[in-house]
Parts: C-alpha cells; structure tokens; sequence
C-alpha cells in the first residue's frame, strides 16, 4: 500500500496575515484585508479596491544580493518557503539535495519586474535593461530561486492553470513523493498589483468596479458582481507519513485526493468533485466542509452551487469561502484555500465567508458572519482557473 502524503509545514503570505499564525487569527475572526488599492494609482481602472500585503519588508527577511533580482512574488515565496521550513522542523542542509523538490503555480511570474525593465528599454534603452529580466519575469521563477536558496536539486516543476494551479503543484508534489522524493515544498503565490498586471487582470471581465470594500466581493449573492484581486498564497512541506512520524514531525493532516478535469462542451467541475472523493476513498456524507471556489460570477456561482447540491444535497455540507477575506490570489488562491482548510482541521472551527448574503436559490449552507465551531475532520477544497480549468482536492486530519 502506498504510504499516505502529509502536510507538515505551512508558510502563509496573504493580505489579511504574515505567517500561517497571524493570518488564522485574522480569518477565524473574519478580518478583511481587502480595500483600497495603494501600490500605484488606480483612479484611472474601473476596480480601485485590492487584498494588498502590507508590512512585508523583503530585506528584512532576506539577504541583500537577492533584491535586485526578484520581484515582489518571488520575495513572498522566497519567505513563504523559510517559513513553511521553519514549521515543518526541517533544515535543508539536513537532508540530500537530490531529495528534495520544489511545484509551483504562477499566472504570469515576475510582472512588476517586467514592467520596471520594460519602462527603463522603451526610456532609455536596452542598455538600461537588467540582466536578471531574463529570468524575473519567468513562470518557474519562484520554484527555481526556492530550490537554489535551500539546495533542492530533486523533481521539480511548475503548472499554470490559472486559480487551479495551487492545487494542481500540491498534487504534482503528491505524485513526486509517492514515487520516493522525501520532502517538497509546494504551493503558489501570486503577486500582480503593478498597473501593467492590473490592465491584465481587467482583461477576464471579472473583476468587481465597487468602491466599497464591504459590498465588493459576494460570492452566492444576489449582488455579485465580479471578484477583488490580491496578492499572496501559501507554501506547504509535504512528506510521506513515514518520513513524518521517523522524525517525530508535528502533522497537519494527509493531502487524501484529487482530480482535475478540463471543461468542454459541459462543466467538468462535478467530475473533478466525485474523482476527488474517489481517489481519497471517501464520500459524500464524509465531508465535513468545502472550501468553495466562489468566483462572485452569477453564471460560476450557479454552475460550482448545481455542483455542491447534485454531489452533497440540498445544504447538504457546510460551505465557505475565506477569500472574501483577501481577494482572489491568482494561482494563490486555491494553495491558500487549502493551508486554511488544514489549519480549520486542527481547531474544528470552519472560517466565514464575509459580507455575503447567500442567495436562497443556491441551495448551499453557506457560513457567514462568523466562524461555526464544528468537527472538521474530512474537507474538500475547489480551486478554478479561466479557460476551463477545474482541480478539486480532499485533505483529513
């Protein structure tokens, strides 16, 4: 029988918290850390409001040879990973270089480096370009400069699918350890608060144009209107249970199942959803909570809610979306989702969606205003990407 994987370190960079502590505090409590944006001036953009990380100081956390060739993402995930380490009880140095590895999601890298490097070629000319954009701006960015900083020379890789690509690196890294990897660092975070990210993210249509931090991002409301973005995610060790239990590690819990389906003529969420609960031998009465993907888009609202109801029954299974709390982090997302969803099996507490009135048509359990103490020990985390990309993960205590 193969032995299971579990999570034993949590590294969490997110609007509303630095460090998995901090932001848990806030969540459990429903702290926002969305409102308005301040990275540069975004009077001129029809959405102004943002999940914006302050108090991060990148060279206070790392050496100063790294600061000019990094962008902001790749800083967050550079300390998302120490800090997911830290917490697993692991020192890199410890352990063989090529039995470590490194599976990331990016939706577009390095952009605010671009950006500046961009500005300084059409200003002043390629002279003026640094070296480093050669490899900033790039997708694999955050995997390779974590892999070189802790020594990891084994399997690793990165997925973009958009806001299932959190999920999917954890599933990657799922696969690397049941194959015999001892220890990978997995996850994703996003950053793309530079007015050139910010035209992109205009660009799905998605995005939320209220002013008002409290009213801006309702998923499985009546008022939905689109979405806030924000930057951060979550990094997680993960490591067979052997492995864990030989070095006396603390475990958060087992990453038990996943699927991921590619929507064609029809959704492909349901499908993701019972392969999920399959694959983790589970079933539907055996969820104790979903984290859901909760788009804020009328259309995604119904199709994920037709999902829940068709698999769970009408208000079958308690729901919730903590991103309210910090915007859609991108490929963030749905690694941060499941960082929340471990953290939610270790207090039996389910987090809030903030500000939502659910729709009664939705048929869903929706857990608003404030946490709901339950025995959480089974949950399901969705995570869905633009263009037709859907990853639905199962993780027990």
């Amino acid at each position: 029988m193969t032995d299971s994987v579990v999570v034993t370190g949590l590294g969490i960079t997110a609007p509303n918290g630095l460090g998995w502590k901090d932001y848990w505090s806030a969540v459990r409590v429903g702290k926002s850390g969305i409102g308005p944006l301040t990275r540069f001036d975004a009077a001129p953009y029809p959405a102004k409001l943002a999940g914006e990380i302050d108090g991060f100081t990148a060279a206070d956390h790392l050496p100063s040879r790294l600061m000019p060739q990094t962008d902001q993402v790749t800083r967050l995930s550079l300390v998302a990973a120490d800090w997911a380490l830290a917490d697993a009880g692991v020192d890199p140095a410890d352990l063989p270089a090529f039995g470590m590895g490194v599976s990331t999601a990016s939706s577009a890298g390095g952009f605010e480096f671009s950006q500046n490097e961009l500005k300084h070629l059409w200003s002043k000319g390629g002279e003026y370009v640094s070296a480093y954009q050669s490899f900033a701006w790039f997708y694999a960015v955050n995997t390779g400069q974590i892999s070189i900083r802790n020594g990891m020379k084994g399997p690793s890789g990165v997925v973009v699918t958009g806001d299932a690509g959190g999920l999917d690196a954890v599933a990657q890294a799922r696969r690397q350890i049941r194959k015999g990897t001892l220890l990978v660092v997995a996850g994703a975070v996003d950053a793309l608060l530079c007015s050139w990210g910010w035209v992109g993210l205009h660009t799905s249509g998605r995005l939320s144009t209220v002013n008002e931090p409290g009213r801006a991002y309702l998923p499985f409301d009546e008022r939905a209107a689109g979405h806030v973005a924000g930057e951060g995610g979550a990094l997680l060790v993960l490591e067979s249970a052997g492995s864990a239990r030989a070095r006396g590690a603390d475990v958060y819990g087992e990453i038990a199942g996943y699927a991921a389906t590619f929507d064609g003529r029809e959704p492909g969420l349901r499908r993701a959803v019972e392969a999920a609960l399959a694959d983790a031998g589970v079933t539907p009465a055996d969820v104790d909570v979903v984290f859901a993907d909760a788009a804020a888009d009328p259309e995604l609202d119904r199709l994920e809610a037709e999902t829940l109801v068709a698999v769970f029954g009408h208000r079958g299974v308690p729901v919730t979306a903590p991103k309210t709390m910090t915007g859609r982090l991108s490929s963030g997302a749905g690694a941060l989702d499941l960082a929340t969803a471990f953290l939610s099996l270790r207090e039996g507490l389910i987090p809030p969606t903030v500000h939502t009135e659910p729709a009664d048509r939705y048929g869903l359990d929706l857990v608003t205003s404030q946490a709901r103490p339950a025995d959480v020990r089974t949950a399901l985390v969705l995570a869905r990407g633009q263009g037709g990309f859907n990853s639905a993960m199962v993780v027990r205590s």
